[in-house]
Parts: structure tokens; sequence; C-alpha cells
């Protein structure tokens, strides 16, 4: 029985740009890299408590070993309880960002990384 998502792999271009635009302008941690004679990860994660991480592999690299995989961004939901205070840090960082918007579910907005993936963050206090 699966009871927790340990690691949510993303696909990218260029690994060392991604953990830049991740750790410098997000704030994430590193965790961990590996690097060995097959392939190179590198985990990243928001918070020491966060439970789940984000693991940067090589989307060129994974598409030769594994063809049938879906490479494409995943959809991902980030939580905050400081909404606009990270809303208004990401845009003074330039990273493209949404429109700060009030849905049914909280006030949420969405942001691109360095290679054009979006995300969403939503209020959660």
């Amino acid at each position: 029985m699966i009871n927790k998502i340990g690691q949510i792999m993303l696909y990218v271009n260029n690994q060392d740009e991604a953990l830049k635009f991740w750790t410098e302008k997000l704030g994430f941690s590193l965790v961990s890299e590996e690097n060995n004679e097959h392939m190179r990860w590198i985990e990243i994660a928001p918070a020491k408590e966060a439970g789940t991480n984000i693991v940067l592999h090589n989307k060129e690299l994974i598409a030769k070993m594994q063809p049938q995989l879906n490479l494409n961004t995943p959809s991902l939901l980030f939580f905050s309880d400081e909404l606009d205070s990270l809303y208004q840090d990401l845009k003074d960082k330039n990273i493209t960002v949404g429109e700060l918007v009030t849905m049914p579910t909280g006030r949420v907005f969405n942001f691109a990384d360095n290679e054009g993936n979006y995300f969403a963050v939503l209020e959660k206090k």
C-alpha cells in the first residue's frame, strides 16, 4: 500500500541552471546530489520538513534510457502562508508570475521557471 509521496521527478534541459533557479530564486535547499557513471540527479526541497522533495533529472539522458516515459513537466501546486510577500519577491527577482487571483480554494498565482515551465502557489494558512 502506498502511504507517502517520496519524490517528484522534474526532467530539465540544464540541471545546473535549474538548480540555480530553485535554490537562488525560490530559496529551496540542496538536499543531495549524486553523480555516477550512469546519471546525475539533484534533490532539492523547500524546507527540511517538506516531506516530499523534487529531483532534477537530465531530460535528454532520461529520454535515451527510458524512451517510453512522459517527460512533460508535472503540474505542481506549492503552498505558502506568506503569499503576498512571496509573490512580490518573485516579481522582484524578475521571475515570470501570473496574476494573483482568488479562487474558491483560496488565493493563488503561477510562476515560470528558467525553462518556461509553469507552477502554482496557493495560500495555505
